[in-house]
């Protein structure tokens, strides 16, 4: 039978068995191969910290609504970096034997419905391991370039992922994965210099073998460092563009500092306990800073209909076929079988095990 992790209380994570669904027109079943582990937001449903545990979201009016959870235990979909393969199509556009790219959480089996669904199908020659990163992980990334890009160029006129970033400084806090991939696209579209700052010496030790500028922000002040590395002219100094990758309000002041003036702060981390420590009077008012939160459930405005979520998963595949033999060995630490998830989550949640990238095979 099909197995799924779920969590079933705080601290408490097991596989359980669910029955296999039929297939209906236009579905298929794949079976999984890898489905990758985003430790940051899986934690949080592990640990019991994620704000939908005590509120729920209003799409409608953008509102938390505090006292309604939207999620309550058990978590029964955790996860979203998945890879499996074909084993039974109803559906054309998806034979039996191809290998897609699909955020269904970690299961052995699935029934995808593509025309609900976000898949990707992968070419031939990309290593499927890395597949794990282009149907949301890696969109979420390549979102935040298009962000830049459209602070840049205006909303109406950013029809290239690279126009936020080709030929310009940028500053990457946070070299956990959606760090060191979105640095990995800047540099890839062009960027002139990539720093990459992180307290985390393995981590940065990764981001180094990647190629970038490393920078340890917890005994460096480095928005000083780099407003003396980066001058471009009289009272102007610091990162034209910096991604926030990390989810500590010290790492976003540290974004906002290195900024030069009227430069923007792209924020793709996720703040559990809100930013008490960011200081809004300092850097961000006096040279007049941007902060732009970008998240995958939507691109800039003027932007939908040139750009979607496919298109930043193509860009993924794109850069996983330019940059794979890089990638994995970097950045995958760690591949295990899926009957490991709950002891390793357990690990994690204790702080007795590091990785950067987990990957379970059923």
């Amino acid at each position: 039978m099909p197995r799924r992790l779920i969590v079933t209380k705080p601290e408490y994570a097991e596989l359980v068995e669910l029955p296999s669904q039929p297939l209906a027109d236009g579905q298929v079943r794949l079976r999984t191969l890898h489905t990758g582990l985003s430790a940051g937001t899986e934690l949080t449903w592990f640990k019991g910290t994620n704000p939908y545990l005590a509120a729920r979201w209003d799409a409608e009016v953008g509102l938390f609504r505090a006292g309604q959870p939207g999620q309550e235990y058990p978590v029964e979909r955790l996860g979203y970096m998945e890879v499996g393969q074909v084993v039974e199509t109803r559906s054309a556009a998806y034979p039996e034997g191809s290998v897609v790219a699909a955020a269904y959480g970690h299961a052995t089996e699935h029934v995808l419905d593509p025309r609900t669904e976000h898949a990707v199908a992968l070419p031939a020659d990309l290593d499927p391991l890395l597949g794990i990163y282009v149907a949301h992980m890696g969109p979420i990334c390549a979102n935040g370039l298009l962000h830049a890009a459209a602070e840049a160029a205006g909303a109406g006129g950013a029809l290239e992922l690279g126009d936020g970033v080709r030929g310009r400084l940028v500053l990457v806090t946070g070299s956990g994965v959606v760090g060191l991939l979105t640095a990995l696209f800047a540099a890839e579209h062009g960027a002139a210099e990539v720093a990459v700052a992180d307290a985390d010496q393995r981590r940065l030790a990764v981001a180094e073998r990647l190629g970038f500028t490393t920078f340890d922000d917890s005994g460096t002040d480095v928005a000083a460092v780099l407003k003396d590395r980066w001058r471009h002219g009289p009272g102007d100094h610091g990162a034209d563009v910096a991604f926030q990758c990390r989810g500590r309000p010290s790492s976003l002041a540290t974004a906002l500092r290195s900024l030069r003036p009227q430069g923007t702060v792209v924020d793709l981390a996720f703040y559990q306990d809100g930013a008490a420590d960011v200081r809004l009077g300092e850097e961000f008012h006096h040279n007049g800073l941007a902060l732009r939160s970008a998240q995958i459930g939507r691109v800039p405005r003027g932007l939908v209909g040139w750009w979607d979520r496919l298109r930043l998963s193509l860009e993924t595949v794109a850069l996983l076929g330019r940059r794979g033999a890089d990638i994995r060995p970097c950045l995958v630490t760690d591949v295990i079988p899926l009957d490991d998830a709950p002891a390793l989550l357990a690990d994690l949640a204790a702080r007795r095990r590091h990785v950067l990238q987990a990957v379970f095979e059923p």
